[in-house]
């Protein structure tokens, strides 16, 4: 396994550059396999979990969900202020910043960084939770895309680009995170739910943050710092990716309800204001349950 490892470490070297030693010996970071297996015990899980719990009766997790969401929440406002914080006061800056500037500061932003890549791991747990309880119609390509790629793509950041530019997207992502695992803490807690009304806001959030941080990642493409190139084109690659599923999400989640629940209306169907239509759910209520994207 050290001889597979090392050919590996040497390969990769050799084609993307050499790696940030100030990362060596850091949990997770000297080896990819880890976490490519752990990726791939994720997606087996995916695919036999539902099998596992088809003829079970679903588990409510309610206690462990508050708590779950609220840890998140707690390390996704840590991570948020910390890196602000750090960039703030470090000077970084805004349109393009190179792996290597104030000693103090980037040592700061990577150990921040290192905790935004394990949190990825950590959020597979949006997927179990969803097992568990048989939510199955949750579990789309768009999440399964989303949560398996960010912890692999987070490896290959904190070993050849773990400071620099790249905290702006992980600084986005946790105020939104901080929003998202907050209310889905809250909408644990069944006394909270009528109280809760922004979740079509979140996917609106997520979709601001994609377009923000491939603008600012083209930023750094219009006036280069010597943060990798290559880097910056995989980043608004990937972002064109998320714009274009969350749109889709959301397109399908929001806007084509709202338009069937117009020809409700149009048609003279009665909606009870309670969210029901003669015992069956209406379409938006349907669409506040449909789905969840992380």
């Amino acid at each position: 396994m050290e001889t597979f490892n090392h050919k590996l470490n040497t390969y990769l070297e050799s084609w993307m550059g050499p790696r940030d030693q100030r990362v060596r010996g850091w949990l997770l970071l000297d080896n990819y396999p880890p976490t490519f297996a752990l990726t791939v015990m994720y997606l087996v899980i995916v695919w036999m979990g539902p099998k596992y719990m088809k003829h079970r009766q679903p588990y409510s997790c309610r206690g462990l969900l508050v708590l779950y969401n609220l840890g998140l929440t707690l390390l996704s406002f840590y991570m948020f202020y910390e890196l602000v914080t750090a960039v703030w006061h470090g000077g970084y800056n805004f349109y393009c910043q190179d792996i290597h500037s104030a000693q103090e500061v980037d040592n700061k932003i990577i150990n921040v960084l290192w905790w935004y890549y394990f949190s990825k791991l950590i959020e597979f747990m949006d997927t179990f939770f969803f097992i568990l309880r048989k939510n199955n119609h949750q579990i789309t390509f768009l999440h399964i895309y989303h949560h398996a790629s960010m912890l692999n793509i987070w490896w290959f950041v904190m070993n050849w680009v773990p400071c620099g530019h790249s905290y702006f997207g992980a600084s986005l992502n946790s105020f939104v995170h901080v929003v998202m695992y907050s209310y889905y803490g809250l909408s644990a807690i069944p006394a909270m739910r009528p109280y809760l009304w922004w979740k079509k806001y979140i996917t609106q959030l997520q979709l601001t943050q994609f377009f923000l941080t491939m603008s600012q990642t083209l930023c750094a493409v219009a006036w280069p710092c010597g943060f990798p190139m290559g880097w910056l084109y995989f980043q608004i690659s990937y972002m064109v990716t998320l714009i274009f599923l969350f749109s889709n999400f959301y397109v399908q989640t929001y806007k084509k309800h709202s338009v069937s629940l117009k020809k409700e209306h149009q048609n003279g169907s009665p909606v009870s204001t309670n969210g029901h239509a003669n015992g069956t759910p209406s379409l938006e209520h349907a669409a506040h349950k449909k789905l969840r994207v992380d």
